[in-house]
């Protein structure tokens, strides 16, 4: 029999990912909340004024900063996450999660250019620009948060919860949590604001359950099966 090293027994724990979730649950929801408060929407959004104002430019310049970490640790969530589920997670829904995950992180990781795009616009001289392009960035940041990442993290949020329960590593309770957020992502994130709040709440929520309760019994039996 092959023995594992200490790093990647580490990596199988379920600490490993629980940690990883919490500190991307915490992450993500800091940098929506920053980019929320940096750029505005709707009737707040009709002026540039927001370009002479220091503390919503602060708010942005953190979020963006963030934003990296955010990926980072997520991606370490999925990875952490599929070795708990260990060998017996079903192929095709594991490949629904690991390719919604990574698409999230890349549409992540593009509305955070664009809202950089949005800082930068007013640069070097920190002067007003045109409203055409202030709506063009703003819009484009937006869509690509709520439109497309949120749509993606729904999907990631359906097929964890899916595989959790086939395989019994998720209570009920848990898995239909984890469908409604997902149904709130696909339909109230790109009409509702803050309502992209409701996945960094469930990543929260799965990760302090790994972390409380490690693995299951169901996951054991069918591994052993």
């Amino acid at each position: 029999m092959q023995h594992k090293g200490p790093g990647q027994q580490a990596l199988e724990t379920p600490r490993a990912a629980g940690l990883a979730g919490v500190v991307f649950a915490l992450l993500l929801a800091a940098v929506i909340v920053l980019v929320r408060l940096g750029i505005p929407q709707g009737a707040d959004a009709v002026t540039v004024q927001w370009f002479t104002e220091s503390g919503r430019r602060k708010a942005l310049r953190t979020a963006l900063a963030l934003v990296p970490f955010a990926g980072i640790f997520f991606l370490w969530f999925i990875g952490a996450v599929r070795a708990h589920v260990g060998a017996v997670e079903d192929k095709f829904l594991a490949t629904v999660l690991l390719g919604s995950g990574l698409v999230f992180t890349a549409t992540l990781f593009g509305a955070a250019a664009a809202a950089g795009a949005v800082l930068a616009v007013g640069h070097p001289a920190g002067t007003v620009p045109g409203l055409s392009a202030w709506d063009f960035g703003r819009h484009f940041a937006y869509t690509l948060m709520t439109g497309y990442a949120m749509r993606m993290a729904a999907v990631f949020v359906s097929s964890m919860s899916v595989i959790g329960h086939r395989l019994g590593v998720l209570p009920r309770w848990l898995t239909t949590v984890g469908f409604l957020t997902a149904l709130a992502l696909l339909v109230l994130s790109s009409n509702v604001p803050w309502a992209e709040l409701v996945f960094p709440a469930w990543s929260l929520l799965l990760s302090v359950h790994i972390l409380v309760t490690g693995p299951r019994t169901g996951a054991r039996t069918a591994a052993s099966a």
